[in-house]
């Protein structure tokens, strides 16, 4: 797997200032993408040791409330691979952090019914996740005032609550996630 590039002080992708990865990859290629460079699953470098050992090490600070994942969009099969151990380890060191993820897929139609890679793969990521964006980015539902997404058709779900209830729970501004 490739990544695009690390921000180790984000405040834009989540509550707080967190560590955001941005993977390499993505099949959706919205209309207007921020960052549309990251279709390619071969830009920018190899997820290394080292780079995941870097990202560990810059979520250790007190002040950092997360991590969050993005691209690119990490719910591409091939990326799948890496990044459901990788959340594992990540949710094993730091549990107390939260884990933020951005998809262009469908939460429901999509992930949960195994339509997108390898179904296992897919439910170990989800089940490290705290809060997925999913959806993709519409350009004729660009609301600049939206918080942590782009497009209104884009849902900020709180994914342990979805899985347990079964049914999809929106998150909120007074969520702790």
């Amino acid at each position: 797997m490739n990544y695009a590039t690390i921000k180790p002080f984000d405040v834009a992708d989540g509550p707080g200032v967190r560590v955001s990865l941005y993977v390499s990859g993505c099949r959706n290629r919205c209309k207007n993408c921020f960052n549309p460079e990251t279709w390619d699953f071969n830009y920018g470098k190899p997820f290394t040791e080292e780079v995941e050992n870097y990202v560990i090490s810059a979520l250790s600070p007190q002040y950092i409330k997360g991590f969050t994942l993005l691209g690119g969009d990490p719910f591409e099969p091939e990326n799948q691979v890496t990044l459901a151990p990788f959340l594992e380890k990540i949710r094993s060191v730091y549990p107390d952090k939260s884990i933020w993820c951005y998809t262009g897929y469908d939460y429901e139609k999509d992930l949960l019914t195994g339509k997108k890679g390898d179904a296992e793969l897919v439910m170990r990521m989800l089940n490290s996740i705290d809060v997925l964006v999913d959806g993709r980015f519409v350009e004729e539902l660009k609301d600049l005032n939206l918080r942590f997404r782009g497009s209104s058709n884009q849902r900020i779900i709180c994914v342990p609550q979805s899985l347990g209830q079964d049914k999809v729970v929106l998150w909120d501004e007074n969520s702790q996630l």
